[in-house]
């Protein structure tokens, strides 16, 4: 016996929301597609603890999702197929652009089933549909990209090219230090809190830490992990708590935010981006830069100096050693160009 239909009363045609897309107004299966939606959003929200970002995303594919269903005469999520959603995957991966190729990645038909998936297996816990119409549909390959990281001797030159010592300066400088020391997410970065670290060492006078430095990182859905950092990072950390955060954080209403901005606020992922991108045109590296840089070079260059991969997993807070076995390949195809490079008989 099949439940009853997905769905709720409309919502008030005189309400905000409503009154800037009328055409939802009038129809019914919108509105209890809209009501559905925005349930299962609380749900992963609250009860599930997942960020903010991982939110607006979900909205954002099902919303695309949403729009398929409708166009489709469809609107009851009980009575759908998998072939219908089988239909919606293909739609999205033959999407075409103004040019021709291809609008969506593969990666990114990927991620909006996923989405879709997440829904349904919500509306059969919660005993709003009679089957889970997604559970053996495959999302398309994605092609294997290896992240991109740069040199030790580059990092070297990046980490550098921040100057001056004014309060921005000496920030600036300890943003850069800690993302390669932890190897942590700017989104991470901009979350942490001044009682977040942990611990620091005392300076032996010889480059070295007598203590191990800590910090609390909060990454995907919300779970904490301890990552160690160095002298450098602490030095860099202890100048900016000790002459900069003070003079910023004056200048704003109070916060425990770690990194502030110029005017005392909690300093936003895209102000960090704007830090990157200073120090990348300073370095002059001639290297193309992302805000994941510092992250996958922290990865590949403990790879390289020796870590195992379940170290560099827990470092990074990767939930499956296989995400992180990707910066394996990384540090494979640089001793194979070494060796071409180096051995008289690699050629």
């Amino acid at each position: 016996m099949m439940p009853p239909s997905v769905g709720v009363p409309p919502v008030p045609a005189d309400s905000a929301s409503n009154r800037t897309q009328p055409s939802r107004v009038h129809d019914p299966r919108r509105v209890a597609l809209d009501r559905t939606v925005e349930n299962f959003l609380r749900h992963v929200s609250f009860e599930r603890g997942l960020s903010e970002n991982t939110v607006a995303a979900y909205r954002r594919d099902l919303a695309v999702y949403g729009d398929w269903l409708i166009a489709q005469q469809e609107g009851d999520l009980s009575s759908l197929t998998e072939a219908d959603v089988s239909d919606y995957v293909g739609s999205l991966a033959s999407r075409t652009a103004d040019d021709g190729t291809l609008a969506l990645s593969s990666a990114s038909v990927a991620r909006m089933l996923s989405s879709v998936r997440s829904l349904h297996r919500y509306l059969l816990r919660e005993g709003l549909v009679a089957e889970d119409v997604t559970h053996d549909l495959t999302p398309p390959k994605k092609p294997q990209r290896l992240p991109k990281a740069i040199t030790v001797d580059e990092m070297g030159i990046l980490l550098g090219a921040v100057t001056g010592d004014d309060p921005i300066a000496v920030r600036d400088r300890a943003i850069l230090e800690l993302l390669y020391a932890t190897g942590a997410r700017v989104s991470e970065l901009t979350g942490l809190t001044v009682d977040d670290v942990l611990a620091v060492g005392e300076d032996t006078g010889e480059g070295n830490s007598s203590a191990v430095n800590l910090i609390r990182v909060v990454g995907k859905g919300n779970k904490q992990r301890i990552v160690p950092f160095g002298s450098y990072a602490k030095a860099a950390l202890d100048a900016y708590l000790v002459r900069s955060r003070p003079v910023l954080a004056a200048r704003g209403k109070g916060t425990p935010s770690l990194f502030l901005g110029s005017r005392g606020a909690p300093l936003s992922r895209q102000s960090v981006w704007l830090v990157i991108q200073s120090a990348a045109e300073a370095a002059d590296l001639g290297v193309e830069l992302s805000p994941h840089t510092f992250r996958h070079s922290f990865a590949t260059h403990l790879l390289q100096g020796g870590a195992d991969v379940r170290t560099v997993q827990e470092l990074l807070g990767h939930s499956s050693v296989a995400t992180t076995q990707i910066y394996t390949l990384v540090t494979a195809d640089t001793l194979r160009d070494m060796y071409v490079t180096a051995h008289p008989r690699a050629r």
